[in-house]
C-alpha cells in the first residue's frame, strides 16, 4: 500500500467511534513506538502544521517527526520557532485565523514551563491549542530529575486538561481526547504531558476516537422556552443594544448574528475579540466597546433598556464599574459556557447554547423590527467622538506621526482585507479602533491576558494559518523586543508578516497611566531602542523607516508590495496618549474623550 492509503476501522468500544487512520508501513495492531503513535494520532486529527523546540526529553518524538516530514508527501509541516512561549502564541495565531486547533511540541522543564504564558493566554481568549511537552521517564517521576517540573499541577488552573501520558498505550487516546476538549463547547488549551518512556516504549498500535467525555458536555441543549422568554423581552424592547463577543467567530455564527440584528434593527457594540465578527461599515455597527473603546455603545449602555450579551464574558474592561453598569437595563445573555451565566451581570434571561443554534432559534421568534429613532440617537455621539478624537487622530496636518494615522493609513491600504495582529499596549488599543475589518477572523490579538512579546509569534502562526491573506502585525518598540529572536524564524520560513513596529521610545501604555495617576511619574518607562534597520539587516528582511507624514504612504506601499516579510519602522509622538478612556473605577457613561494629563 503507498503512504496516502487510508484504512476505515469499526466503531470500538465506550468512547470510540468509525473513523479513518493513515497508512504509514506498520498495519493496526503491530507494535510501533509511543511516538510514533503520537505522530499517527496528530496526522489522524487533520494536524498540518507543528510550531516547537527540540530537546533532550522530547527527542523521540522530533525523531519521528523528522520520518514523517521528509517523505515526498510529508504529513507535517514543522516551524522551529526561537522560544518555547513563542511556539505556543504562534499556535494561537494559527488557531485564531483558521478556526483549526493549534498545536506546539516542546521538551520537558523549562521547555514546558516556558509555553504556559501561551496556555494561560489561550485559556483567557478561549483558544484552542495543545501542547505536547517531554518529561521524563516515569521511574524517575518525583526524583528532581534533570528539567523534570510538575507539569499538570502548573497547567490545570490554566488549562481546560492537563494530562501525563505513562504509557505507550495511552497515546492514541489521549490525543484524541485532547483534541476533542480543545475544539469543543467553549474553546481552549490542553497541555499533555508525554513522558519519555512512554515515548519510547512499544505496544499495538490501535487508533482511537474519542467524542464523548463522562461528565464533560460541551454543548448545552438548547432550552425553548428561555428563548421565547429572551424573544418577548426584545419585542418589547425600545432600546434594545447587542453586545457582540468572540463567541460569535467561535461558533462561526457571523450570518446568523447579521440576520438576527437585521431582523430586530438591534445596534451592535463589539468587544476587542469581536471586533472582526461584524464587517467594521455594517449599519448596525456602533463601534467597540471598552475601556478604550467607542463613545457612543459606551454611553448607551447606560441609556438602553435591553442588554443583549452574545458569546461574551462583560469583562471589566468592557463594565467598567460593575455597582453601577446597566442597572436600566433588562440583561440577556446567549453564551455556551453556563460559568460565564451571573458571573458578573445578573442576567434576566440566560440562553445557554453555541449560538450558531441560539441566534437561529431566537431570530425566528423575534418580530421585525424598527428602531431607527434609537439608533439615530447614537449618531451625535459619534459626531463628537469623531470631531474631537478620530479625526484628528488620522488625519492631523502637523507635528510628529501619530499612531492612528499610521493605522488607519495601512487599514486603507489593505482594503480592510488585512488580518491585524497586534501586540499589547498603545499600539493594540490604536490598531483594534482604526483598523478596517470586512472579513470574520480577522483580528488575533491578547484580550484577557494582555501578553506583551504575543504579537509576532502569533502573527507568524497566522500566515500559516491564512496563507492566502496579508498579516498586518502591528507592535510597540517595548512588545516587539520581548519577542525579537522570533525574526529567526521568519528569515527561516519567509513568514511574509508585514511588521510595524510604532516607535515612541516608551512603554507607551504604562506612561499614560503613570501621567493620569501617579503624577507624571514615569518610573523607568523610557526605552533606549536599538537600531531596528541593522537588526532587520542581520536577519535578511526588508526594511524602511517612515519619520514624516508625507513618506507614510509611500512606504506603507512598498511594505505591502514586497514579496515575504518586511519591518516598516514608525517614529511616532512620544506622549501620545489613547483615547478615549474610562478611567478605571468609573462608569462606562463617565468615558472621558480627552484626558487631562
Amino acid at each position: 500500500m503507498s503512504d496516502n492509503t487510508k484504512i476505515k476501522i469499526g466503531k470500538g468500544s465506550g468512547t470510540q467511534s468509525p473513523i479513518e487512520v493513515p497508512w504509514s508501513g506498520i498495519r493496526i495492531g503491530e507494535e510501533c513506538t509511543g511516538a510514533e503513535i503520537m505522530m499517527r494520532a496528530l496526522y489522524q486529527e487533520d494536524v498540518k502544521t507543528i510550531f516547537g523546540y527540540p530537546g533532550g526529553a522530547i527527542m523521540p518524538v522530533f525523531d519521528a517527526l523528522y520520518t514523517y516530514t521528509q517523505k515526498k508527501e510529508p504529513w507535517f509541516d514543522f516551524v522551529l520557532v526561537r522560544h518555547e512561549q513563542a511556539a505556543a502564541h504562534s499556535a494561537e495565531g494559527y488557531s485564531r485565523v483558521s478556526g483549526n486547533v493549534g498545536v506546539a511540541i516542546v521538551t520537558s522543564g523549562p521547555g514546558a514551563t516556558n509555553t504556559l504564558t501561551g496556555v494561560a493566554d489561550a485559556m483567557m481568549d478561549s483558544t484552542p491549542i495543545v501542547v505536547v511537552a517531554g518529561q521524563v521517564g516515569v521511574k524517575a517521576l518525583g526524583t528532581d530529575a534533570f528539567q523534570e517540573v510538575d507539569l499538570v499541577g502548573l497547567a490545570q488552573p490554566i488549562s481546560k486538561w492537563s494530562y501525563q501520558i505513562r504509557r505507550p498505550e495511552d497515546v492514541a487516546w489521549a490525543v484524541s481526547r485532547a483534541f476533542y476538549i480543545a475544539r469543543s463547547g467553549r474553546p481552549g488549551p490542553v497541555v499533555l504531558d508525554f513522558t519519555r518512556s512512554a515515548q519510547t516504549g512499544k505496544c499495538k498500535w490501535e487508533p482511537s476516537k474519542v467524542d464523548s467525555v463522562r461528565s464533560y458536555q460541551p454543548y448545552p441543549k438548547l432550552n425553548i422556552k428561555a428563548v421565547k422568554d429572551a424573544a418577548e423581552i426584545i419585542n418589547n424592547a425600545k432600546k434594545p443594544l447587542a453586545l457582540v463577543g468572540q463567541g460569535v467567530e467561535l461558533g462561526g455564527a457571523q450570518k446568523e448574528l447579521r440576520e438576527f440584528l437585521e431582523k430586530g434593527d438591534i445596534p451592535a457594540g463589539r468587544t476587542l475579540l469581536g471586533l472582526s465578527a461584524l464587517p467594521s461599515d455594517h449599519p448596525l455597527d456602533v463601534g467597540m466597546l471598552g475601556m478604550h473603546g467607542n463613545y457612543a455603545p459606551n454611553v448607551k449602555e447606560q441609556e438602553c433598556d435591553v442588554l443583549i450579551a452574545i458569546g461574551m464574558r462583560f469583562s471589566d474592561r468592557v463594565t467598567g464599574r460593575l455597582d453601577t453598569y446597566a442597572k436600566q437595563a433588562k440583561v440577556i445573555h446567549l453564551d455556551i459556557d453556563p460559568t460565564e451565566i451571573d458571573k458578573n451581570v445578573k442576567t434576566d434571561v440566560a440562553v445557554l447554547a453555541d449560538c450558531k443554534e441560539s441566534l437561529p432559534a431566537l431570530t425566528n421568534l423575534i418580530r421585525k423590527a424598527d428602531h431607527k429613532e434609537w439608533i439615530d440617537s447614537f449618531k451625535p455621539l459619534w459626531q463628537k467622538e469623531t470631531d474631537q478624537v478620530i479625526e484628528p487622530s488620522i488625519h492631523p496636518t502637523e507635528g510628529p506621526l501619530l499612531m492612528g494615522e499610521v493605522v488607519n493609513a495601512v487599514a486603507e491600504a489593505t482594503n480592510g482585507e488585512a488580518v491585524l495582529v497586534n501586540d499589547v499596549g498603545e499600539n493594540q488599543m490604536f490598531s483594534a479602533r482604526y483598523f478596517k475589518y470586512k472579513r470574520s477572523r480577522s483580528i488575533v490579538t491578547s484580550g484577557g491576558a494582555g501578553t506583551m512579546g504575543f504579537g509576532l509569534p502569533a502573527a507568524i502562526g497566522a500566515t500559516f494559518g491564512a496563507p492566502d491573506r496579508t498579516i498586518c502585525m502591528f507592535s510597540g518598540d517595548g512588545g516587539f523586543q520581548m519577542s525579537i529572536q522570533e525574526l529567526g524564524t521568519i528569515m527561516e520560513r519567509q513568514a511574509p508578516v508585514k511588521m510595524i513596529i510604532l516607535n515612541n521610545n516608551y512603554l507607551g501604555n504604562v506612561r499614560q497611566w503613570q501621567d493620569l495617576m501617579f503624577n507624571h511619574r514615569r518610573s523607568f518607562t523610557r526605552m533606549l531602542n536599538p537600531r531596528y534597520e541593522d537588526i532587520a539587516r542581520g536577519y535578511n528582511i526588508p526594511y524602511d523607516v517612515a519619520t514624516e507624514r508625507k513618506d507614510l504612504a509611500a512606504k506603507i506601499d512598498k511594505m505591502l508590495k514586497t514579496d515575504g516579510p518586511f519591518l516598516l519602522e514608525v517614529a511616532v509622538k512620544e506622549d501620545e496618549n489613547i483615547q478615549p478612556m474610562t478611567p478605571p473605577g468609573k462608569s462606562v457613561d463617565e468615558m472621558m474623550l480627552h484626558l487631562d494629563i
